[in-house]
């Protein structure tokens, strides 16, 4: 399982790329692996608003479908359209083409309640025990 320093994680497996007031979200590599192969995303539109702990999407694998969590709240500015043709880049590189949507944070310091990349691994270390 991969960790990137330069992130931050939640407790329900996303993960956030911060540039400025804008954060790239995606699920991290553990989710991933947990859920196998996906088969379906589900996104929301270019100008939907984000609420932290909200639904904002789905994913679906051969072996469950969970919802995303927003980590943070603000407005979607992208979206990753190819992932819901193609969700193989989840899988294969969840921290790079895996992303799934950029945010325009509304409330910046919802930042400092995410875990870092040492606390998000002792997260998952604790909960597959």
């Amino acid at each position: 399982m991969t960790t990137p320093h330069d992130l931050r994680y939640s407790r329900t497996h996303e993960w956030v790329r911060v540039d400025g007031t804008r954060a790239t979200i995606g699920i991290t590599d553990y989710a991933q692996s947990e859920l196998g192969d996906l088969v379906y995303i589900e996104l929301p539109p270019v100008g939907r608003e984000l609420r932290r702990d909200a639904p904002f999407g789905a994913v679906e694998s051969v072996k469950a479908v969970e919802d995303l969590y927003a980590p943070v709240s603000g407005r979607v500015v992208a979206v990753n359209e190819r992932l819901l043709e193609d969700q193989s880049p989840v899988n294969a590189d969840p921290y790079g083409e895996g992303w799934m949507v950029v945010v325009e944070m509304s409330d910046p310091s919802e930042l400092e309640q995410l875990l870092s990349s040492e606390e998000y691994a002792e997260y998952v270390a604790g909960s597959t025990h």
